[in-house]
C-alpha cells in the first residue's frame, strides 16, 4: 500500500525531473536535486521562475544560489500544524512533506483511542526525530507524553521552535539528544513502555558521542529492541526509511519477525508519495513499515493473509 500526501495547501512539488524537483514552500519557489526524478522535464519555462536553486559541489554538500531575495526563514502549515522553513547547506529545509501521510495517521490514532478511552495514558516515542513534525502531530492529538529524541542541538532547538508556532508549550514534550539505541535500552531497563513509536533513521549517521550508524547493518537490531518497549494496548510502530536501493520486502519482513511476532497485529509497507502538479504524476519519497495493533483501513493482503 501506498501513502501520497495529498492534503497540502502552503506546499506543493511543481514539477519534477532531470534529477531534481521545483517546489512551492508557501510563498517561496525552490529548486533542489532529487535523485530518484530520473525522467527528463518537459517544460523549462517554470523552473526558470525559481526564487533559489541548490547546487551540489563535487566536494560534497553545496550551496544555495539565491535569484531573489528569500528571507532566512518563513513558516508554513498543513491544516492545523505549522512549521518553520529555512533553506540549509544541506539543501534541506527543516521538513519533509511527504511525512504528512504520517502526521494524519498519527494523530486520527490517538484521538481515536482518546474518544474511546479518554483516561488511557497515550506516550509517544519519536526516535531520529528531526524538527518534530511527528512530534507535534502526536501533541497536537493528545497524547500525554511525547518523547522528541535527536542527537542534534541545533536541530533540536529547531523543533523547540515549532513547538512554540503550534502553541504546544503546555504540553508534555521532552526533547532529549541521544543516541536511539543506548535510549531504547535504558528505557527497558527503566521498565518504560509508549503507545506509540516513530522512528527516521538515517542512511549512515553519528550519536552525539560519535556512535557510527549504518541502516543496513543496524536496522533490524534497533526496530527489534524498540518494538519491546510497545505497551500492552500500543496503537502503532512506523518506520520510516529513506536509504536508495533498500528493498521493501526486507522492511516488510523486518516488521513481521519483530513487531508482529511479539504483538500481533497488522504491518503494512509501501512508498510514501508526493503528487506532481506538472503531469499529474507522482514522486517517490521513500519506505513506509507500519504496525498497528487494530485492523488498518487498507490492510497490506500479504499481512491480513498471515493474521487470518
Amino acid at each position: 500500500m501506498n501513502q501520497i500526501a495529498r492534503d497540502w495547501t502552503d506546499y506543493e512539488v511543481l514539477d519534477a525531473g532531470n534529477k531534481e524537483k521545483l517546489e512551492r514552500w508557501n510563498h517561496v519557489v525552490l529548486r533542489r536535486p532529487d535523485p530518484v526524478a530520473i525522467w527528463p522535464i518537459d517544460d523549462e519555462r517554470p523552473w526558470k521562475k525559481a526564487d533559489a536553486v541548490y547546487h551540489r559541489s563535487n566536494k560534497g554538500g553545496g550551496q544555495w544560489e539565491f535569484k531573489k531575495s528569500v528571507r532566512d526563514f518563513w513558516t508554513i502549515s498543513y491544516k492545523d500544524l505549522r512549521f518553520k522553513i529555512s533553506p540549509t547547506g544541506f539543501k534541506h529545509t527543516g521538513l519533509f512533506p511527504e511525512q504528512a501521510s504520517n502526521w494524519d495517521f498519527i494523530m486520527k490514532a490517538i484521538r481515536e483511542r482518546k474518544k474511546k478511552a479518554p483516561e488511557a495514558p497515550i506516550r509517544v516515542l519519536n526516535l531520529f526525530a528531526y524538527t518534530g513534525g511527528a512530534t507535534m502531530a502526536a501533541a497536537k492529538a493528545g497524547a500525554d507524553e511525547v518523547i522528541h529524541l535527536d542527537a542534534s542541538k541545533g536541530i533540536n532547538a529547531w523543533a523547540r521552535e515549532n513547538m512554540e508556532l503550534n502553541h504546544l508549550q503546555d504540553k508534555k514534550i521532552r526533547f532529549l539528544i541521544d543516541d536511539a539505541l543506548k535510549f531504547i535500552r535504558r528505557e527497558l531497563r527503566r521498565g518504560r513502555t509508549y503507545q506509540g513509536i516513530i522512528m527516521d533513521p538515517p542512511s549512515y549517521g553519528r550519536g552525539p558521542n560519535g556512535e557510527v550508524w549504518k541502516l543496513e547493518d543496524n536496522i533490524y537490531e534497533l526496530i527489534d529492541e524498540a518494538q519491546k518497549l510497545l505497551a500492552d494496548d500500543a496503537l502503532f510502530f512506523i518506520v520510516n526509511l529513506y536509504t536508495t536501493g533498500f528493498p521493501l520486502s526486507t522492511l516488510s519482513q523486518t516488521l513481521e519477525r519483530t513487531v508482529v511476532r511479539q504483538h500481533g497485529g497488522y504491518v503494512e509497507t509501501g512508498e510514501t508519495l508526493l503528487p506532481i502538479q506538472a503531469g499529474d504524476a507522482v514522486l517517490p519519497c521513500g519506505l513506509f513499515g507500519r504496525w498497528t495493533s487494530f485492523r488498518p483501513e487498507h490492510p497490506d493482503p500479504i499481512a491480513e493473509a498471515k493474521n487470518g
